[in-house]
């Protein structure tokens, strides 16, 4: 998606995301919430390409583009979401989640340049990360990602889901925690929602179709993650597909 390479790319890319701006059909009002977003590229090319098209969005903030992790920084910007690229390494890409969604619980994690066959997508769930954006996405597709995790959506691309129920299948766990969760406090309604986000559905599809209020799902998310003990809607995925299996 963000190859190190060549400006020719690199300029075509940022012609795509000046055409997507100017057409306007996906761009938000101007009286949204401004998105804060820390980014963390080792390819300085990428980075700074990246960081330029996402602050001509008129609801985004890039507050910080850098090649090294520095928690006690981001810590300080507090962003709404920090972008890495699956180029750090697998285990720094695990390892920073892990500490984002430890220490900085209002943040979230999205995952980008990935192939749709990547081997540790269920641990990096595990992890809390909760966004992943493919190497082929689209600009888009990447601006979407990460409006739809500013809001509190997960997203998995669907050619990626039946690789991640294949390793859990092969790990028998949804998460890294052996801990034995116990289902007997969950309602109902909580245990649909929880079937209609393993389908992949988003807060206002899973609305209309318990004919119920978006914020009342997001109450019924957010009450399924604490009794479970999970971070991110994709571990609620994740763990209803262990559940069924």
């Amino acid at each position: 998606m963000w190859p190190a390479c060549s400006s020719p790319y690199v300029e075509v890319r940022r012609r795509e995301a000046q055409s997507f701006l100017r057409v306007g059909r996906y761009a938000p009002s101007l009286k949204a919430p401004v998105i804060s977003i820390a980014i963390i590229e080792g390819n300085r090319m990428v980075r700074d390409n990246i960081a330029s098209m996402l602050n001509e969005l008129p609801d985004v903030s890039v507050l910080v583009a850098t090649d090294t992790v520095a928690f006690d920084l981001l810590q300080g910007l507090a962003p709404h979401l920090v972008l890495l690229n699956i180029g750090l390494s697998h285990v720094e890409c695990v390892r920073i989640a892990r500490h984002v969604r430890q220490d900085m619980p209002r943040c979230n994690v999205v995952i980008m340049d990935l192939l749709p066959e990547h081997t540790g997508i269920a641990q990096l769930i595990s992890a809390g990360v909760a966004g992943f954006i493919l190497s082929d996405a689209t600009c888009e597709e990447f601006v979407q990602t990460l409006r739809s995790v500013a809001l509190g959506d997960a997203i998995l691309p669907a050619r990626m889901m039946s690789n991640l129920f294949a390793q859990l299948g092969q790990s028998g766990s949804a998460t890294d925690s052996p801990v034995r969760i116990d289902t007997s406090h969950l309602t109902p309604r909580e245990l649909e929602v929880i079937t209609l986000i393993a389908q992949g559905r988003s807060n206002k599809e899973i609305a209309s179709q318990l004919s119920i209020a978006e914020h009342t799902v997001k109450t019924h998310v957010r009450n399924v993650m604490e009794k479970l003990s999970l971070n991110t809607r994709l571990q609620i995925a994740a763990y209803a597909h262990k559940k069924s299996a």
